[in-house]
């Protein structure tokens, strides 16, 4: 790919909608927003949960994921917590399809920000995305086995663990498993915590 098929920040941002639930917005990633990304990234924590997050994480890391954020098969979200007029970047999630799996839906906050229910609120508005505008009929969350608090995001999700995965090189050794549910069991849990007020209460 040369730098002229290399679309602008500009037409990538326009590309990705914005989702907005009760307390976060969901956006596309700017390459302001490096030098963030690379202070919530760069925890161990973050790398033992996560595929794509190496440590040490530095700014230009961040600055190369942010460049080639969503120029293929993937949609990549940053999350903000609403804070009046301004924004503040927590974390970030996001699709990608590989082959003939079932699209998986990831995501990932800063660890201060971890046990306040913005990873499932801000799962929430992707799969709402996925099943009502992508069409998609299932998804999964590829979970480390020993990542109870991702585990029990996709639980509040309403997914289930579905079956032991292999990951790509050099993860294939780590134990992952696939956790998730079809558009239709989205739609009936969903619909039923919305009407018990639940969904987002931890």
């Amino acid at each position: 790919m040369t730098l002229q098929e290399i679309p602008s920040e500009s037409f990538r941002e326009r590309s990705i909608p914005v989702l907005e639930t009760e307390r976060l917005v969901l956006r596309a990633p700017r390459l302001g927003d490096a030098k963030t990304i690379a202070v919530l990234a760069n925890d161990r924590r973050i790398a033992e949960n996560t595929a794509r997050i190496a440590h040490p994480y530095r700014q230009a890391d961040a600055e190369d994921f942010i460049a080639s954020a969503n120029l293929g098969n993937e949609a990549v979200f940053f999350i903000t917590l609403r804070n009046g007029a301004k924004e503040q970047l927590i974390g970030a999630c996001g699709f990608t399809q590989v082959d003939r799996h079932p699209p998986e839906i990831g995501y990932w906050l800063g660890v201060k920000h971890w046990g306040k229910g913005y990873a499932s609120e801000g799962a929430a508005a992707a799969m709402d995305y996925a099943f009502d505008v992508l069409g998609w009929d299932d998804v999964i969350h590829c979970i480390h086995v020993d990542n109870a608090a991702s585990q029990g995001v996709a639980k509040k999700l309403g997914s289930r663990n579905l079956r032991r995965v292999s990951m790509p090189v050099p993860y294939e050794n780590e134990p992952v498993d696939a956790w998730g549910q079809s558009r239709a069991e989205w739609k009936r849990s969903h619909q039923r915590a919305r009407l018990m007020g639940t969904f987002l209460d931890s």
